[in-house]
C-alpha cells in the first residue's frame, strides 16, 4: 500500500497509541492487517430483464475480542481499501465500549438510487447468497450503515434463514422492530453521542445553551439535530449533500426534518426557515460552540480545519478529519471528540440486539436508554481522563483505551517472549 491509503492514515492512530503502552510487537503485527477480505461480485437480473453485477467486499478484521461486527454500505464509490478501513475503526471502536466483538464492514459498489425497490431487494438477499458462509451469529454479525437500512437487514436476515434452514435473528442487527430488532436502534448513534456530550459539557467548556452546526442532515445528523435542540441548545447551521443554511438565532428543528421527509433539501427551505443558504465548505467556518461532522470520511483536512472556529467537534460519522485536519485542530486548541468513542452508540445498540435476540427476551426503550447511557459515561470518563493524566488527545487516549483492551486478549494466547522462553 502506499503511504496516502486511507488505511495507512488510519494506522498512524495505532502506531501513536502503541508509543503510550508497554506492548509486545505481536501486538502490533496482527493489527496492521486485517484478518480476511473476501471479494465478489453480485449478478441480479434486473426489471427489464437484462443481468448486471456489482463488485461487493466482507471484511473481517479481527476477532480476538469475540465475532466480527459491522455496518454494510451501499455506495457508488466503495472500495476495498474504504471496507478495511472501516473494519479496522470498528475493531478499535468495539474495544473501546468494552464490547465482546471484534470490527467488519461490508460494501457493494452501486448507487441504490438508481434501482427500483424490487433491485434492491435482490441485490440484497445476493449479498448474503455470496457471503453466507462468512456471515454468523457467532462469526460476523452485520447491521445497517451508508443507504442500507432496517427493511434492507430484514431482506438479508431472511435470506440466511432460508439458506441455512434456521431462524437465526441474532445474525443481522439494525432490523425491523416486528423482525427482531432493538427499540432505540434508529437514533442510537446520535444518543451516544449526546449522551457524550452532555456528560462532559463542563470539561469542554460548553454550556447548556451551546450553539450547534451539523454537517450531513441525514439519520445520525437529524437525531442529533432533535436530541440537541430539546434540551435547550440551538442548532444554527445544517447541511445535506446539496448545500447548506444558516440562521444565528437558531433553525427549527422539527420543521427541517419534516421537509427532508418530504424529500425537499436543505437549502430549499432556507427562505421559509428565516435562514441564508451557505456553501457546504462555509458551514465548516460558521461561529458556533460544537460542529457535528455526520457525513462521510475525510470532511476536514488540511485544507479547510483552519477554518473551523468551534471549540469542539464531535465525529458522528466515521472518519471525517484526516490525520492532516486533527494535527491543525489540536494546534487550534479544538477538542475532537472522536468517532470510535462519539459515534459508538449505534455499535453498542446493536450489540443490545444480538443479546436480546440470543436470550428472546427483549427489553424495553427506557431499559436501552439506561444501558446506553452507562456505557457511555463509563468509557467517555475513562478517555477523558487518560487524555488529562497522558495530556495527549482525546483520540489518542481513546485508541490507547481501546489498544489496551485489544493488547491484552491478544497477548493471552502468547507472545515471542512466552514461546522464546
Amino acid at each position: 500500500m502506499s503511504d496516502d491509503t486511507l488505511l495507512d492514515r488510519a494506522l498512524i492512530r495505532l502506531e501513536e497509541a502503541a508509543n503510550h503502552l508497554k506492548i509486545d510487537q505481536d501486538v502490533i503485527e496482527k493489527l496492521k492487517y486485517p484478518r480476511e477480505t473476501t471479494k465478489t461480485r453480485l449478478l441480479i437480473r434486473m426489471d427489464d430483464g437484462s443481468r448486471k453485477s456489482f463488485l461487493a467486499w466482507r471484511c473481517r478484521y479481527d476477532d480476538t475480542r469475540g465475532p466480527t461486527k459491522g455496518g454494510i454500505r451501499f455506495h457508488p464509490d466503495s472500495t476495498v481499501e474504504e471496507v478495511e478501513t472501516l473494519a479496522f475503526w470498528m475493531t478499535f471502536k468495539c474495544a473501546v465500549m468494552n464490547l465482546p466483538y471484534g470490527g467488519g464492514k461490508g460494501a457493494v459498489r452501486v448507487d441504490p438510487h438508481q434501482l427500483s425497490k424490487s433491485e434492491l431487494e435482490r441485490l440484497s438477499r445476493a449479498y448474503v447468497q455470496a457471503f453466507a458462509n462468512i456471515i454468523g451469529p457467532d462469526r460476523d454479525i452485520p447491521a445497517p450503515d451508508v443507504y442500507t437500512n432496517a427493511m434492507i437487514m430484514g431482506w438479508m436476515s431472511d435470506e440466511y434463514n432460508q439458506i441455512t434452514g434456521e431462524v437465526s435473528p441474532a445474525v443481522i442487527t439494525g432490523k425491523p422492530i416486528a423482525l427482531g430488532g432493538s427499540l432505540g436502534r434508529n437514533d442510537a448513534t446520535a444518543r451516544g453521542g449526546f449522551y457524550l456530550v452532555r456528560n462532559l459539557a463542563a470539561e469542554l467548556g460548553l454550556d447548556k445553551d451551546h450553539t450547534v452546526a451539523i454537517q450531513g442532515f441525514g439519520n445520525a445528523g437529524q437525531y442529533y439535530a432533535r436530541l440537541s435542540a430539546a434540551d435547550g441548545n440551538s442548532v444554527v447551521a445544517v447541511s445535506d449533500s446539496a448545500g447548506a443554511i444558516y440562521r444565528p438565532g437558531g433553525l427549527d428543528v422539527e420543521k427541517l426534518i419534516a421537509g427532508k421527509e418530504a424529500g425537499r433539501r436543505v437549502a430549499d427551505m432556507a427562505s421559509e426557515l428565516g435562514a441564508k443558504v451557505i456553501s457546504a465548505d462555509e458551514l465548516l467556518s460558521v461561529e458556533v460552540d460544537l460542529l457535528v461532522p455526520a457525513a462521510l470520511e475525510d470532511m476536514i483536512t488540511k485544507d479547510n480545519a483552519g477554518t473551523v472556529k468551534a471549540k469542539v467537534v464531535l465525529e458522528l460519522a466515521n472518519g471525517p478529519v484526516t490525520p492532516d485536519g486533527d494535527k491543525i485542530l489540536n494546534e487550534k486548541g479544538v477538542i475532537v471528540l472522536p468517532d470510535i468513542l462519539a459515534n459508538a452508540g449505534g455499535v453498542t445498540v446493536s450489540y443490545f440486539e444480538w443479546v436480546q435476540n440470543r436470550q428472546g427476551y427483549y427489553w424495553d426503550l427506557e431499559e436501552i436508554h439506561a444501558r446506553l447511557l452507562k456505557i457511555v459515561e463509563r468509557e467517555g470518563r475513562a478517555i477523558w481522563d487518560i487524555a488529562q493524566s497522558r495530556k495527549v488527545s482525546v483520540r489518542s487516549a481513546a485508541y490507547i483505551h481501546a489498544l489496551g483492551r485489544l493488547a491484552n486478549a491478544i497477548e493471552a494466547h502468547g507472545t515471542q517472549p512466552f514461546f522464546a522462553g
